[in-house]
């Protein structure tokens, strides 16, 4: 069974942020709006910018997209500074209230300090714990704080010497963008599971400022040019005297998230070096390659399954239509009022193109498959159209497994991946087959020669269960519930 009452945005995996910072830039603050919305697909729940001129440290937050908090000038004005870092939250852990939106900013005795997270940690749970046994106040849900409170309790001296600290006791996925009176700083995991790019925009005084930023497209937008990516385990710092890097992790191998590639990243982006455009167009000549079936048209369900459709359909020789429409004018937060109308939910955002499908075989190409209630919303709708039969592709392999390093997964037993096989899979989401690219496929079209289990180049977690990075809060919770069902029996 699959639960029909989850809308269609609920049916996608989330990126939960998207991070900015900027140093030596008159105009700052604006710059890093820029920036904050060509990353607005990583967050839509929240949006901060904290600013520093050399005296004071400014800051806006407020819930909603960026162009709602950051599109008055009156506002951008008043985050005067040359320096600034700026945040998207989409939430996954701590509610959405203006208390969890970033960046978090504290007062120490060396000055202040804000700070802009993307990524989970995986032992938030028994860090803040051990931090509240200290004294320390949370002023918030979100694990981001827990940063804050090791920064401030470390006993060495210097603001990065205390960040190191930090980032030696806490384990999970993350990049982090940290402000303070003398440096912007940027990190990475020690595996680099999280982007994190470096740029430049060079003026014609001859001065110099620095991006810091989740993906190229922020760079593009702000006019910076791309430098290259923060290393896994890297600490970026920039200060007046330039860029300086350090590796208080030395060089582990990176296991960056394979799913930037397939969806998260925009499109127009390159992430590791890697166009994610002609990625996701190669990873669907791959999947026509492995599933290949007669048809008429491919379809892709847009818009994250437009590239990969393009890739199929060129493999397959099969004509590429656009026939199911995107609305691009409903947002996250619009209401369906009853329950009699809920089932309609997936067309507020799709329709369909009957011209392009009526009567013929369809291919319908998308990016993933999480519980399936939009899958088969967008089959019954193709169907409804007149199509002859439907087919649905899938440019990542099953996603089985939940995600604990920065994306907001269902819990796995509501992952329909987790609990049916594909054939299962295709009668509950009505269609005449389904097929997924294989691990191996995906690693072919992202240039590795396929998935070795002994070194995978990428974290593919979601599909595998294989997780590099240590969850002990996940075994710490099962042990305190099974505590709890020994004090009841």
């Amino acid at each position: 069974m699959m639960d029909s009452a989850v809308g269609p945005e609920d049916d996608k995996l989330h990126e939960e942020c998207g991070v900015v910072g900027v140093w030596n830039h008159p105009d700052a603050a604006a710059v890093t709006a820029l920036g904050l919305h060509a990353l607005q697909h990583r967050g839509q729940e929240a949006t901060g910018i904290v600013a520093y001129d050399g005296r004071h440290f400014h800051s806006h937050r407020g819930l909603g997209l960026v162009g709602d908090n950051f599109g008055d000038a009156r506002v951008i004005g008043a985050l005067a500074g040359n320096r600034a870092v700026g945040h998207n939250r989409y939430a996954t852990t701590g509610d959405t209230v203006l208390r969890n939106v970033q960046p978090l900013y504290a007062d120490f005795e060396f000055g202040g300090l804000a700070v802009a997270h993307n990524g989970n940690l995986t032992n938030a749970t028994a860090l803040r714990r051990a931090l509240v046994r200290r004294g320390c106040l949370f002023q918030s849900t979100t694990d981001s704080e827990v940063f804050i409170h090791l920064i401030a309790i470390s006993l060495y001296s210097t603001v990065v010497d205390r960040l190191i600290d930090a980032l030696k006791q806490v384990i999970g996925a993350y990049s982090l963008i940290a402000l303070t009176n003398d440096a912007l700083l940027g990190v990475r995991d020690p595996l680099g599971v999280r982007p994190l790019i470096l740029g430049r925009v060079n003026h014609a005084d001859g001065a110099v400022s620095w991006v810091l930023a989740s993906e190229t497209c922020a760079l593009d937008i702000t006019g910076a040019e791309f430098v290259r990516d923060v290393e896994p385990g890297e600490i970026v710092v920039i200060t007046d005297a330039g860029v300086h890097s350090i590796r208080p992790f030395g060089k582990p191998a990176s296991r960056f998230c394979v799913f930037e590639y397939i969806y998260f990243a925009r499109p127009d982006s390159v992430v590791e070096g890697m166009p994610v455009y002609d990625a996701r167009k190669r990873i669907g000549a791959e999947l026509a390659r492995e599933s290949h079936v007669a048809a008429d048209v491919i379809v892709p369900v847009p818009d994250s399954g437009v590239p990969a459709a393009m890739g199929y359909a060129h493999e397959s020789g099969i004509p590429f239509e656009l026939g199911i429409i995107r609305n691009h004018y409903v947002g996250r937060t619009f209401i369906e009022p009853t329950d009699s109308i809920r089932h309609l939910g997936v067309k507020l955002k799709h329709s369909a193109n009957r011209p392009a499908l009526e009567g013929k075989r369809v291919v319908l190409v998308d990016d993933s498959i999480v519980r399936g209630t939009t899958s088969r919303k967008i089959v019954e709708m193709v169907r409804a159209a007149g199509a002859a039969e439907v087919h649905m592709r899938i440019s990542s392999p099953p996603t089985t497994h939940s995600c604990f390093y920065g994306i907001d997964t269902p819990e796995r037993g509501k992952l329909l991946a987790a609990r049916h096989n594909v054939e299962e899979m295709a009668a509950l989401i009505g269609a005449d087959s389904l097929a997924f690219i294989s691990i191996d496929g995906l690693y072919r079209a992202l240039n590795q020669s396929g998935r070795d289990a002994a070194r995978p180049h990428y974290c593919d977690a979601c599909f595998t269960g294989e997780y590099p990075i240590p969850l002990p809060d996940m075994a710490d919770n099962d042990s305190r519930q099974l505590s709890l069902l020994s004090e009841r029996s």
